[in-house]
């Protein structure tokens, strides 16, 4: 899928929307290792970015997005609109992120 097609917008500019084929998700739940936390803790205490999760976040983001792309090519999609993410603590220090949004077939005007 080109990633030009993909938006957190509801239409693209230069096509149009010929299909909804729904809700799509792609989801991963992570956890924080014993050694990330030990380094994430030396991070504090100098102050500012907490490179170590800051890590941790991107991967996770870039895998459920990554998933959610993969569900939009199974059901026949070209693009992706109105995309989101949002994340759930499962447990102490397990989150679960889910980036979603709505597969569709577009063509270009």
């Amino acid at each position: 899928m080109d990633h030009n097609l993909i938006t957190t917008a509801f239409d693209i500019e230069g096509y149009r929307i010929v299909k909804n084929l729904g809700i799509v998700r792609g989801i991963i739940v992570r956890s924080r290792n014993l050694f990330a936390n030990i380094g994430a803790a030396f991070q504090t205490v100098v102050g500012g970015n907490i490179t170590l999760y800051t890590e941790l976040c991107e991967k996770t983001r870039s895998d459920a997005f990554e998933l959610m792309v993969k569900h939009a090519d199974e059901v026949g999609a070209n693009a992706l609109i109105g995309i989101r993410y949002d994340a759930t603590e499962v447990m102490s220090g397990v989150t679960e992120v889910l980036a979603y949004g709505t597969a569709v077939v577009v063509e270009k005007i």
